[in-house]
């Protein structure tokens, strides 16, 4: 079967992208554009009934009390952290197997980032190294439900109620995920979404969303995200300009409707390339037993990278290299002596691991041609 896909992808001359927005817009075309428009002959471009109606319609998706929509991911879980009153002196655990972001908005709440390594089968926080790395200090942990996998909330949060620390999930990368039946950002106090463009609910530039059952949370975040501006002409904190987009809101909730029949699309292709690359030399996805994987990147494991690059480049196959240097080793973070931190799953899984490409509107031809590469490159 692999060959019948090689063969009939090289005829064609087939690229394979790493994702495919422009035959996702192509679809979603006219929908969007009318969306877009009923925003603009409104002219209701500030926390119009866009964002009101897809605060509720995500957090009645979540299973949540409160959806409150923000600018981006990075101030999500931002916001969060000052909500919950967590700055300089507080400590809040967390993973390096992350984009940078979730390391930066508690380094920009004024706390200091502490880490502990991954579970190397789902790349997600491994529960037990939290016990270790906990102080008077502490004050939160942010499992990061990583490339679409949730952490193993449960210990979790059981660790947290047993030393009174919140839990914060950071979700950027698990829309629509599960964990033992409830869906990601309903599983902590309190949860950041990201809307980039590449997410599985993505928009067409920025935004993110926080979603809580805490009243006191949403309140305080709703105030932080707009100037701390609690009535006209009446600021009650100083907040941020953190507002999620009229036109993005529209757009996105046009895209909602479809997320379950994507992640579903994500899940299949994911199937399809485990079943191509079972006898391969490559560590494909673990998806626990308690876990709903909706797979926002596809991600094998080899310690043969370099010739899998050199394939992908001969064949025109995109790929990326997520955190093949996790935040501890970068610049950025040595004033908090991160690159100090002892995290050798984190570092192995860095020189090993590579993203296949993976979007809904995958074909099978492709997934077949991107597997035939992998196997033939390893031999």
């Amino acid at each position: 079967m692999i060959r019948d896909y090689n063969a009939s992808c090289r005829e064609m001359l087939v690229e394979v992208p790493l994702l495919d927005l422009k035959s996702e817009y192509k679809k979603l075309r006219m929908e969007l554009l009318a969306a877009v428009d009923e925003v603009l002959t409104s002219m209701q471009l500030f926390l119009g009934p866009n964002v009101q109606a897809l605060e509720h319609e995500w957090a009645e998706y979540c299973g949540t009390a409160h959806a409150i929509g923000v600018g981006s991911g990075t101030d999500a879980l931002h916001l969060i952290l000052r909500a919950c009153n967590i700055g300089p002196g507080d400590e809040v655990i967390t993973v390096s197997w992350t984009f940078f972001a979730t390391i930066e908005a508690i380094i920009h709440a004024g706390a200091t980032p502490v880490l502990v390594d991954i579970d190397p089968a789902t790349y997600c926080l491994d529960p037990s190294k939290l016990e270790a790395a906990i102080t008077p200090r502490t004050k939160a942990i942010i499992p990061v439900h990583i490339f679409g996998h949730p952490a193993d909330m449960d210990p979790i949060n059981e660790i947290a109620k047993a030393h009174g620390l919140l839990v914060i999930e950071d979700a950027c990368q698990a829309h629509g995920a599960m964990y033992k039946g409830k869906r990601a950002g309903s599983l902590g106090d309190a949860a950041a979404f990201s809307f980039y463009l590449s997410k599985n609910l993505g928009g067409y530039g920025e935004g993110g969303i926080i979603t809580t059952t805490s009243e006191q949370i949403a309140e305080q975040v709703t105030l932080l995200r707009n100037h701390g501006h609690e009535s006209k002409y009446a600021h009650k904190i100083v907040g941020y300009n953190a507002r999620l987009d009229e036109i993005q809101a529209a757009m996105l909730r046009v895209k909602l409707q479809y997320l379950e029949e994507w992640n579903e699309a994500r899940r299949q292709h994911a199937a399809l390339y485990n079943s191509l690359l079972a006898d391969a030399p490559v560590v494909t996805p673990a998806e626990a037993d308690y876990a709903r994987h909706v797979y926002h990147v596809y991600t094998i494991r080899t310690r043969e990278r370099e010739k899998l690059i050199r394939r992908f480049a001969s064949e025109g196959i995109a790929y990326a290299l997520h955190y093949q240097a996790p935040p501890h080793t970068q610049e950025a973070c040595r004033e908090w002596n991160l690159c100090d931190c002892s995290l050798p799953e984190t570092e192995r899984a860095s020189g090993e691991t590579i993203q296949l490409p993976m979007f809904p509107g995958m074909t099978d031809e492709q997934i077949g041609f991107v597997a035939g590469a992998v196997r033939e490159a390893l031999g």
